[in-house]
């Protein structure tokens, strides 16, 4: 009688780590206090596949999508402002970047300035 009642036990401990640790494993970044807008906006909407710090997420990669390093500042240097604000906010079908969704319903166009300036900063902040 003892003995089924240590596997259950042992089943539901195991279980709760598991789901513990998938918890963990899954949680979406947040902003740290006193972050700009820009930085809020890209926690909320970029970091899923670009992440936090803009090199990629694991989450991208798990559905084969390479959103590139975006703190490469040669390689974000050589696109225009006008390019990654298009991008931003028309997504990257237009110029064949399927992986990349438009955000220009969601925001308004100072905020897509606002990230394309977050997102030139992480190059320099490497």
């Amino acid at each position: 009688m003892r003995r089924p009642v240590l596997v259950l036990v042992l089943a539901i401990a195991a279980i709760g780590v598991f789901t513990a640790g998938l918890a963990w494993l899954l949680e979406t970044p947040s902003p740290r206090p006193g972050a700009s807008r820009a930085e809020r906006l890209w926690v909320a909407l970029c970091a899923e596949c670009h992440g936090a710090d803009g090199r990629g997420s694991w989450r991208a990669t798990l559905f084969l999508i390479r959103p590139g390093d975006l703190t490469d500042a040669a390689a974000i240097g050589r696109q225009t402002d006008q390019y990654l604000f298009d991008i931003i906010k028309e997504g990257g079908s237009p110029i064949g970047r399927p992986g990349m969704p438009a955000f220009g319903a969601a925001l308004k166009d100072e905020d897509i300035r606002a990230l394309v300036a977050y997102l030139r900063g992480l190059g320099r902040a490497r």
